[in-house]
């Protein structure tokens, strides 16, 4: 079954480039499009896709507003949204992270990391794009207020690591060389830390690990 996609952005001639791009691979299908963030609301209700491309600037409902819309609705929670960034430091990206986007790309990224990105998302995974993930964690780790997690403690202290390690951007592979252990140990404790704190992947877990005061040290 081809990855259904539903491409959300204001400027035509984007849109129509994603579609020719996606048009040409068997594995993809796109089902909709959407110039604005309501059309993009309305239009994920009506098709349910299993990802949706938001840029963020967009008329009559921004990408921001309409992303906390689909991932509010009870009847939508299979779609993941990979939120389209302009500017390698978008100020909305830590936002949009913690409204639920499973992921970003940059606009101009390659359309390989593109493909890849809708591919990781659509198993079930989150992809923050390597290029750009550690910047903006930094960035914006360093002026937020932290709210730890109602369920921080029921984390071992081998999990508080790794979800620690997670907030850094790292992959589970990174992790594992840092720390000198298996990566299959490393997707151990990450998959056990989601699963206590409700994390629905592992962008949400890089929002409670930096809300929650977890980031390791990695200098």
């Amino acid at each position: 079954m081809p990855i259904r996609v539903l491409l959300a952005d204001d400027h035509p001639v984007v849109r129509r480039g994603l579609a020719a791009l996606l048009g040409t691979l068997p594995d993809f299908e796109v089902v909709a499009e959407a110039e604005d963030g309501e059309a993009a609301v309305r239009e994920t209700q009506l098709t349910k896709p299993d990802v949706v491309l938001m840029d963020v600037r967009m008329p009559v409902l921004d990408g921001l507003s309409a992303l906390r819309e689909i991932t509010a609705d009870p009847r939508l929670t299979k779609v993941k949204v990979i939120v389209l960034t302009t500017f390698e430091l978008d100020e909305y990206v830590f936002e949009a992270l913690a409204g639920g986007a499973s992921g970003f790309v940059l606009k101009d990224a390659d359309p390989g990391e593109l493909l890849q990105a809708i591919r990781v998302v659509a198993d079930g995974g989150s992809l923050l794009s390597p290029s750009v993930t550690r910047r903006v964690i930094s960035e914006f780790a360093s002026g937020r207020r932290a709210a730890p997690h109602p369920r921080i403690k029921e984390l071992t202290d081998r999990e508080r690591e790794m979800v620690g390690w997670v907030a850094t951007g790292r992959s589970n592979d990174e992790i594992a060389e840092a720390l000198v252990v298996s990566p299959a140990t490393v997707r151990t404790h990450v998959s056990r830390a989601m699963l206590k704190l409700g994390a629905r992947d592992r962008a949400q877990l890089v929002v409670f690990a930096i809300e929650s005061g977890l980031q390791a040290d990695p200098s």
